[in-house]
């Protein structure tokens, strides 16, 4: 009873389960082979897959967040606009600039830009 009668909580709920799947969603798309089903039957190897993908996932995230961040300073500087609003409406989930299928070349010695919590609200 409280779920139907108190709106913040439904709002509340929702949001999560919108996160939740929003999550779900990114990591089968990381999970891309065989249909991201596990074919092993030992649970370590399960479990090994699962945190593997994780792993990725976040890796991917935080590449995500980097860049974003990037941008969001960038156009700071051009003297857009950056408020809470904005922020609160963007997500890491980002998938299409990913190249599951390319050769990708690492660069070990290529350091990349501290994350500085410089973006002040106005």
């Amino acid at each position: 009873m409280d779920y139907l009668s108190d709106e913040n909580l439904r709002r509340m709920i929702r949001t999560a389960t919108i996160k939740s799947e929003e999550w779900n969603q990114f990591i089968d798309w990381i999970a891309f082979g065989a249909k991201g089903i596990i074919k092993e039957n030992i649970r370590e190897e399960q479990m090994k897959a699962i945190k593997y993908n994780h792993l990725v996932g976040n890796l991917i995230i935080f590449h995500n967040v980097a860049a974003m961040t990037n941008v969001l300073r960038d156009l700071k500087s051009e003297g857009y606009t950056i408020n809470e609003d904005i922020i609160s409406r963007l997500a890491p989930y980002r998938t299409e600039h990913i190249n599951r299928f390319g050769k990708y070349r690492l660069k070990f010695d290529k350091r990349p830009q501290p994350l500085v919590n410089d973006i002040n609200f106005n």
